[in-house]
This record gives structure tokens, sequence and C-alpha cells, in this order.
């Protein structure tokens, strides 16, 4: 079943959930990666970590800032450089060159970046999970890839700045990757060099001195694609004061946001009109499972593609391929079959339910008045501790407006069109009641919003924190499981979706972990009717009365 895309995207804990613990698949001894490569990385790192000042001392560092000048190149100006570094995750990367600027940030709900030719714009999946893995690495200073759940391996030895290095890749569950360098003979951090939008960008260390009893790097080689930049440390403080604010979107690029509680009004009321117009639209999905050995290493690829349709806020699939091969007849027939059961099925629930509603409107019309007090009837005080039951389960836009704050909004361009942009958190002075609001309150992520058309656009959520289910016994949802949900407008009249994924990690009974991903992509929408297509089927007639001389 799959509610109207707002709420199927707020309620994305509850997803994460079933999924990871229903569907996960046991670990076996002998899915794991070799164990040498993760022993000697293991071991690189450790030496790095001592050489760097041991992990007493970098236990201790909560922030770093270095502050240098970037050396002129040819006709270009000199500039400045920036990095500001905090703990747990917060990162923020600054050159300046004259008119031109280059950022990359990350502030624990959002990434963006910035550079000379537009401006501040938040990044998307792949992209924010490589910032994530680099502001993770930066702020941990590599004491906590575990906890982080980032996986090393040794991937042999190389040439940095023409000394002998060993490569190592950090992975996390969801395939961001970097390279880290260690220098064969001090073990410090060399280099390291990911891919952001596509561009590969490469920092190389050296000249390192003690500072606040670390090792700090005093001069930095930058490499942005083909650009190239020469940068001296001039200032580095370690657990200096660094607000949060820091690593937001700039104000000047903030807009003030609307009235949330009115707009979020028009969203849901939107959403819910959508949620008619959708029952005339069929289309078809492919949907690509992923199940990780180990952060980055596939064990297994699954897909499916399939013709789905909608029905009373059900997506309806008949599975056409599995792992690119059309189904056998059998297979397809059973496929048929199993949608006409299943709408039927709707049908019948949708029947009793008419029914239930004018059994209740009439007991109710019957006990009205009967009351000497003055109370409602029965049937009322039930109907109304139904709804007051639904209200506090039931998970929608309103609920994410009471738990969370909204924060660095902005307006950019998405998918060639104009849109509100804001990264949400749990507000801290909210107390969750029941388990649906302590789910939404471990929530944070962006969401992206057509404020002309009052309707979701894109929305990403994620766990900020580890999720603990009977503290821990049963299973914990890793931190950073993340949803992503994309729509489109259609033919004038409605909003489809058109692009889902989920990145999910669980650790189960407190010893089998696994780590997982699911990518949904919609398309060739096309207009269906579901009574021509499966027709109800007639009632069976009733059989006549016998008659009195029959009765005897």
């Amino acid at each position: 079943m799959h509610p109207a895309p707002t709420k199927r995207a707020l309620l994305a804990g509850a997803i994460f959930l079933a999924v990871a613990i229903a569907g996960a698949p046991s670990v076996r001894a002998q899915d794991q990666p070799a164990a040498n490569s993760y022993s000697e990385a293991a071991r690189i790192i450790s030496q790095s970590v001592k050489a760097t000042g041991g992990s007493h001392a970098l236990s201790r560092v909560r922030t770093l800032s270095l502050q240098g000048t970037v050396a002129a190149a040819g006709d270009a100006p000199s500039g400045s450089f920036t990095l500001d570094v905090k703990s747990p995750n917060r990162y923020y990367s600054e050159l300046r060159l004259g008119p031109r600027r280059f950022i990359e940030a990350y502030n624990g709900k959002s990434a963006w970046h910035l550079d000379s030719s537009s401006s501040p714009a938040t990044m998307l999946g792949p992209d924010t999970q490589e910032m994530l893995v680099e502001a993770q690495i930066a702020s941990s200073h590599l004491l906590n890839l575990k906890k982080d759940a980032l996986a090393a391996s040794l991937v042999g030895h190389a040439q940095v700045a023409g000394k002998d290095a060993l490569e190592i890749s950090v992975t996390s569950p969801f395939g961001a990757t970097h390279d880290l360098f260690f220098d064969a003979d001090s073990h410090l951090l060399v280099k390291d060099s990911a891919v952001l939008d596509g561009v590969p960008i490469e920092f190389v260390y050296s000249s390192y001195s003690r500072e606040s009893g670390v090792q700090v790097p005093r001069h930095l080689s930058i490499r942005r694609g083909d650009d190239s930049f020469d940068v001296t440390i001039s200032s580095a403080e370690v657990n200096g004061p660094i607000g949060e604010r820091i690593f937001d979107v700039p104000i000047r690029s903030q807009v003030k946001l609307p009235d949330m509680k009115a707009l979020f009004k028009e969203i849901d009321a939107n959403q819910k009109a959508m949620d008619e117009l959708r029952h005339r639209y069929a289309g078809t999905k492919v949907e690509e499972d992923f199940m990780y050995r180990s952060p980055g290493q596939v064990k297994s690829h699954d897909s499916k593609e399939s013709k789905f349709f909608y029905m009373d806020s059900e997506e309806i699939d008949i599975v056409q391929k599995r792992n690119g091969k059309p189904l056998a007849d059998a297979d397809a027939k059973a496929e048929e079959e199993s949608a006409r059961k299943r709408v039927e099925a709707i049908r019948k629930s949708r029947a009793e339910e008419a029914a239930k509603k004018e059994k209740e409107a009439a007991a109710a019309k019957d006990s009205a008045g009967k009351d000497s007090a003055g109370q409602p009837s029965n049937g009322v005080d039930n109907d109304s501790g139904k709804d007051s039951d639904k209200g506090d389960s039931d998970v929608g836009i309103e609920m994410f407006l009471r738990i969370d704050e909204f924060v660095n909004p902005r307006r950019e361009r998405f998918r060639g069109q104009d849109v509100l942009v804001f990264d949400f958190e749990a507000n801290p002075e909210h107390k969750p009641h029941g388990f649906a609001e302590k789910i939404v309150q471990k929530l944070a992520g962006t969401v992206w919003i057509d404020e002309k058309a009052h309707d979701v656009v894109r929305l990403e959520a994620f766990f900020a924190r580890d999720e603990k289910l009977l503290g821990g016994l049963l299973a914990t949802i890793d931190r950073g499981t993340a949803y992503v949900f994309e729509q489109q407008y259609f033919d004038n009249e409605v909003w489809l979706p058109t692009y889902e994924e989920a990145y999910f990690g669980v650790r189960v009974l407190m010893v089998k972990g696994f780590h997982g991903s699911t990518t949904t992509r919609y398309s060739n929408y096309s207009k269906f009717d579901v009574d021509a297509a499966y027709p109800p089927i007639p009632a069976p007639a009733a059989s006549p009365a016998p008659s009195a001389s029959q009765s005897h």
C-alpha cells in the first residue's frame, strides 16, 4: 500500500523500520569481505592517529579552524582560504579569489555549495552523502569510523608529491567514497580526494606542525577539476568557538519564510485533492534493491519492472519483469489475478465502510436528544475517540509542523522551476507523545516546495542519530538511514511520483548488522479507468423466495 506522497515521505521513519526488520537477510560469515584489507587499513589509520597526536588528544578536539592565503597564479589574484569543522559532522570549506568564490558545506541537515557562477544551491542525494562522509572524517579525526558506519579498506601504494604513500578507501553504507593517502614514513594524512557533482576535488597536506597537542598542516594544495590553488595556512585554532550558523546558507541568501501553518494546511488539502485525481492514472515503475556485505560492497542486486495504477490511495503493482527478464506466462497470469483480487478486496472494503457509516449515522440520528444530560450519544463518543486515536498516530505534515523547527529558508531553481527550500530538525522543546511522534522527532532533512502549486517537489529525510527499539535489544536503526522522494506536475492537473530512494542500516538483536538501499523510478504515465480494466463482478442473483405450498 502506498499512501499519499506527502504522508509517505513523512512516514519515512516507520517505513525504514518495517523494511529493515522484516526484509533483512541474515549476514553469514562467508559474506564478509576479506579481513586482511580491513585489518591493514585499521593498522594504517591507527598509526596515523598516533602520529597526529594520539587518540586521547584527538578525542578532545571538538572544533578546528584553519585560515590561510591563496597564492596568485598567473593573472589570477591572490585570495583567502577557510576550513571550519565541528563535531559531530559540521564542515565548511571556502576559497576566495577576487570575485570568484567556492564553498562546500554540510550543516548536519543538508549539504550546499556555491561557485562563482551561481547562488548557493542545495546538493542532492549522492553529493549530500559525499559531503556527509567528508564532514564525518574531518570532525572525527578518524577515531569513529565504526560509529559513523564507515568502512575502510587498503587500496595499495601510491605516490603523493613524489613520496610513497598508502591509499585507503573510506566508504559509507550507501556508496559514497573518499580516498585517503597516508605518508609511508610519517604516517600523517597527506591527501584526501573525492568527487562532488562530477568534479574531482583533492586536498594535499604538508608542512605539519603541532597545535594544542595535535599535528596541523601548514600548507595545502587544492585541486578542483582543472583549477589548482596553493594555500599557506596563517592561523590554526583548536577548540575555538565556532557557531552553528557558520555552516548554514548565508543569511543574505535566505528569505523570509511564509506562514508555515497556512502553507502546510494548503499543501495537505492540495495533496488530498491530488489523491483523487491520481486514480485516473497508471504508469510504469522500475525498482532496484541492493543489499551490502559491508559499506559500499554489494552482496545482492535485484530489480523488477511493473505497471501500476492507483485505487483508494493504494498503489497496485503488476510485475512484468524480474532482473530484466519478462515473467513466464503462468507468473504473468498470477500477477494479473493478484491485481484483480486486490481491486475486489478494496471494493469490498469500500462497501463495508460505507455501510458502517450509514449504520452509525442512523444510530446517531435515533439517539439524538435521548441523553437528558445533553452529552453526545455513545455512537458519537465512539467516533470521537477513534478520531482522537487516529490523530495521535496518523503522520501528516501537521505533525512535522508541531514537532520540527524550519531553518535556512532559501529560494532555488530545481528541475527548471522556482522552489522554496528549507531544512528541518527536531524542536528540542517538544516532548513527543506516542510512537509516531518519537520517530518523526528523530528525523532531520530538507524539503523543496513549489510555493505557487502548494505541493512538495522533493523531500530528503534521515535519522539524525541511532534509533534503538526496546533499548537496542530488538534492533537499532543506524543514523544516516535516509529516504528521498520526488514528484512532478502532469497534464496540468495532478502531481505524480517520479523518484523514490531509501537507504537503511540496521543492527538486529545487537548482533547482526546489514545495510541496503532501494530505488524506484516512475514513468510512462497515461490515463486509466480501473472499472473499465477490472469490471466489478456482478453479485450472484438472489434465489426466489419459496411459495407457501413449497414451504409445507
